[in-house]
């Protein structure tokens, strides 16, 4: 790998070099790349295609919001086609709002237009100045916070405890486990110099923390008594991609990621299935997304792994997402590393390990899986809002009690841990905060006006069931009628999005038997699920051949002996492959 940089540093600053290697796949040759901290142009950035690319120069600013967005379409939002006593005036005003103010590409017309759309006009995150990061504006991190929240509890539940290590890992750390350096070198962003003076030895900006982990461990562990050794940590990564997508693929992205030392390899191995299983339950309980769960092939699995687990997740477009990862290390590091401890026989072992992660990619799994044409679509237990409130009154005499009710069912709400928020900005119609909390996935709308005052009552609108079929009036203020209703509209929109994944997810699901059916399935844009048992050379030659790769083998496995489809070979495990992200 050449050290070639620029100097380009001043002796008040110190300025960090970065160095990244690149590999095309199946490209023994590695070639160099220095990275110019330069502010590219903003149609080079998050370009998953050329023709997404081609979009760019069509982005819009507007002073009104700071919102970055695409030209495009727009679709029919549920506001207009909503009517009631007191909506009813705001229909025309909804529709000149949306033509002006919010178009979204549709996803059956482009679906990563779509994408990038629904990031940009829900607020989620914007471009950073650097080609492939991005700044996750408040609204997103919430939505991430909501995943922290659970996962930290049950990271702790588990037995684990967080701690924080160094972003900058010594080049020959990365060096020291064979496969590992691999399977990264081609993402790793290096530092040369830093405080006008080359290094003397090279950096490593974190892709990952195996190797730095391993190096304390082999100072912390001396004995079976200091295992088993279980810490999190909540952290920043650094993988230098060649093609990004905001939250799926970027060049910094933010997760979580556990790391265990054992005594025994059943220890570890029952450690990387837990955590399997938390992230399962994670997925379907909490993001209403139907993983499939399984391990990995050899080909697939992570670089220094003996084995690594997955959850799979369809998306809108069909393709698969790696949701989460858990990896048995075997002794992988621990060997190269020296990580050893004294049995209880006096005996020097070297430990027994695991890492697992889930990342900031998770958001994007959830705008994917659930969003539609008129934007995100949250399931209520991860929504950082849950209750959006809209006062809606024609003349100032009506404005103060409307307020006033208002401001009162959201107190009420308050108070029975519903997360609730009262949009009374007088800035705005009535119909453009329809189409901007529908753009951020509020599960439930409550409009309040003064109909609904004199009657004590209030109109409740479900984000999931558009137009009038979700839209229920004359529901009580009184607050135990109120809040048992809103719990239980949430309890069921939660339910509904998942029924509906499950659907969308089993209906793209096709089973084949050889190797024309799986390829003719993958050409519909489908998941093929088939018996397999065939060499790594022939895993790969079915994703150069169709571009989709073996996602997993999955736990849930049906009884009795098959026929590989490629071999003809007996085998007990059928696969699912599938294109992805």
């Amino acid at each position: 790998m050449r050290n070639n940089h620029h100097s380009l540093y001043t002796p008040q600053h110190t300025i960090f070099h970065f160095k990244t290697s690149y590999r095309p796949y199946h490209c023994p040759q590695r070639h160099s790349l220095m990275v110019a901290l330069r502010l590219p142009s903003v149609s080079a950035l998050f370009s998953p295609s050329a023709a997404v690319s081609r979009r760019y120069p069509d982005i819009l600013w507007r002073s009104d919001h700071n919102v970055r967005r695409f030209s495009g379409v727009s679709a029919q939002s549920t506001a207009e086609k909503e009517a009631s006593p007191e909506t009813e005036p705001v229909r025309v005003a909804a529709r000149k709002d949306r033509d002006e103010e919010r178009r979204v590409t549709p996803r059956s017309q482009d679906f990563n237009a779509w994408y990038n759309d629904v990031i940009a006009d829900a607020e989620l995150a914007d471009y950073g100045p650097v080609r492939g990061t991005m700044v996750i504006r408040p609204y997103g991190y919430a939505i991430w916070e909501a995943i922290q929240d659970y996962l930290n509890v049950k990271i702790k539940e588990t037995g684990h405890s967080n701690m924080y290590f160094p972003q900058f890992i010594p080049y020959s750390f990365i060096e020291k486990e064979a496969s590992h350096v691999e399977g990264f070198s081609p993402e790793l962003a290096v530092v040369t110099i830093g405080g006008g003076k080359e290094l003397e030895e090279k950096l490593v900006v974190r892709p990952t923390s195996e190797t730095i982990v391993n190096h304390m461990f082999t100072q912390w562990i001396h004995s079976y008594r200091d295992l088993p050794l279980m810490i999190n940590q909540w952290a920043n990564v650094t993988r230098w991609e060649m093609r990004t997508k905001p939250f799926v693929r970027t060049l910094e992205f933010l997760w979580q990621e556990g790391h265990t030392a054992h005594a025994t390899p059943e220890e570890a191995e029952k450690e990387a299935l837990q955590m399997i299983d938390v992230y399962t339950k994670f997925a379907y309980d909490q993001a209403a997304i139907p993983v499939i769960t399984g391990r990995k092939s050899e080909v697939e699995t992570f670089a220094g792994a003996d084995r690594t687990y997955t959850i799979e997740a369809m998306m809108g477009d069909q393709k698969a997402l790696q949701a989460g990862t858990s990896h048995n290390l075997g002794q992988n590091f621990s060997r190269s590393f020296g990580t050893q401890f004294t049995d209880e026989n006096g005996q020097r072992q070297h430990v027994w390990q695991t890492s697992w992660a889930i990342s900031t990619r998770f958001v994007g799994g959830i705008i994917m899986t659930h969003g539609d044409d008129a934007g995100l679509m949250l399931p209520p237990k991860i929504a950082p809002i849950q209750v959006i409130i809209i006062p809606i009154w024609r003349k100032t005499d009506e404005q103060t009690g409307v307020l006033n009710a208002a401001s009162s069912v959201a107190e009420v709400l308050k108070s029975a841990s519903i997360k609730v928020q009262l949009d009374d900005s007088d800035q705005r119609t009535p119909g453009w905060k329809f189409n901007f909390w529908e753009m951020k996935g509020v599960p439930l709308r409550i409009e309040i006006g003064p109909r609904d005052v004199s009657s004590g009552s209030v109109v409740i609108s479900r984000r999931d069931v558009p137009g009038k079929q979700g839209k229920v009036f004359g529901i009580s203020m009184e607050p135990s009628i109120l809040v048992a209703y809103v719990k239980d509209k949430l309890d069921e929109i939660q339910s509904s999005l998942l029924e509906r994944a499950k659907s969308f997810r089993d209906s793209n699901i096709v089973d084949v038997s050889s190797y024309g059916e799986l390829k003719e399935a993958i050409s519909l844009g489908k998941w093929a699920r088939g018996p397999w048992s065939a060499s790594d050379a022939e895993e790969l030659k079915v994703k150069e051949e169709t571009g989709a790769t073996l996602r997993c083998f999955p736990f849930e496995q049906s009884p009795g002996m098959k026929t590989c489809l490629m071999t003809g070979n007996p085998t007990e495990e059928v696969a699912i492959f599938a294109k992805s992200y």
